[in-house]
């Protein structure tokens, strides 16, 4: 059994961030992670998807991501090229290939127990994401229809879909990406649903923008100010390339949810039916938490209560780049440097303050 000062659990771009500041920190750690090789989730992109804002706004502490030759937003291989040298650059110790099963109170300190071994920390930082916790909705009908159903997961290219019917089911960011994507492609019909009429930001407003946003939010309520809204109250659609010419091209003509699925397609609210042989569902993710259960956290709606990055009912876990609840801006490249750098610093000053890793 390994004694370290911290174990981060993921090894994406929020633990290598956590990773960073835990080396500038000169703590001992490592950081556990299921992927086989460096990426994150990144590496499971569509192939098609380009990051929102340009390499330089799209950095984690300490090194800026090069720009992509040809490109003025990257592509998600460029990123887990980015991660991969972030790690070896700073010498990250990542586990590749060791995926946590779960996280106990062990004395004063806690147990971390994986498929590959087990640890002892003073302190843990929970940076799981999202991607491995993809959402469904218990739409009516789903169990009765005969095609194919997939979430934004398992979505790749429109080749895949030449010649058939789709509905892709989602509002956000990755329901009129991969809508535009068939939509410009052109092999495949599609159909764009949404449960209210989507909201595209304007067109001059990148990742760049959202991120100050974002802060411009955050410093509104630690000063005591009104809430400006953030990002929600612009838009839910960030305009880059492909969806803007999907939409000039008027390809983008969301309908309103359809009533259930059938055997074969689906049924719309004027009782009208339609034969489809595919539903991509860009629905959404939940946090994939399932490692912390032991610990007996969750409270309203599932989510762990958390004051920043620390979680209220156990102050030796963070979590980390889970959304806004867990640091503004952290689930972003950009904005999880700031989060990752106050939870070191919080487990650094536990340290201090005599919190040794446990015997």
């Amino acid at each position: 059994m390994t004694v370290l000062d911290v174990v981060v659990i993921g090894g994406g771009q929020a633990g290598l961030a956590a990773g960073y500041h835990l080396r500038r920190r000169n703590l001992s750690f490592v950081v556990l992670d299921a992927e086989a090789s460096p990426g994150g989730s990144w590496q499971h992109m569509w192939d098609s998807l380009h990051l929102f804002s340009p390499a330089e706004h799209s950095s984690l502490p300490g090194r800026l991501m090069p720009a992509q030759a040809g490109e003025t937003y990257p592509d998600a291989r460029h990123v887990v090229d980015y991660l991969g040298d972030y790690e070896k650059r700073y010498d990250l110790p990542v586990q590749h290939g060791t995926r946590v099963e779960a996280v106990r109170r062990d004395g004063g300190g806690l147990l971390v127990e994986a498929d590959t071994g087990t640890w002892r920390a003073a302190a843990v930082i929970s940076a799981t994401g999202t991607w491995s916790r993809p959402f469904l909705p218990a739409a009516p009908g789903r169990a009765d229809f005969a095609g194919r159903q997939l979430h934004t997961v398992r979505y790749r290219s429109p080749a895949e879909f030449a010649g058939q019917h789709v509905v892709v089911v989602g509002g956000g960011n990755s329901g009129a990406q991969i809508a535009a994507d068939l939509a410009l492609d052109g092999r495949a019909r599609m159909t764009w649903v949404t449960q209210r009429p989507p909201r595209l930001l304007p067109d001059a407003i990148d990742g760049r923008a959202l991120f100050d946003v974002a802060t411009a939010r955050r410093q509104a309520l630690e000063a005591g100010l009104p809430d400006t809204g953030g990002v929600a109250a612009l838009g839910d659609i960030v305009a880059v390339p492909p969806v803007r010419a999907a939409r000039d091209a008027q390809l983008l003509d969301a309908k309103p949810m359809f009533d259930r699925l059938t055997t074969h397609g689906v049924r719309w609210p004027d009782g009208s039916a339609e034969d489809v042989d595919a539903v991509i569902w860009c629905t959404g993710f939940r946090p994939a938490l399932s490692h912390l259960a032991p610990l007996n956290l969750r409270r309203e709606r599932g989510r762990i209560p958390t004051e920043g990055t620390r979680a209220v009912h156990e102050p030796r876990l963070h979590l980390l780049g889970y959304g806004d609840w867990t640091g503004p801006a952290s689930a972003t490249l950009i904005g999880v440097g700031r989060p990752a750098r106050d939870a070191v610093r919080e487990i650094a000053a536990l340290r201090q303050h005599g919190a040794s890793p446990p015997q």
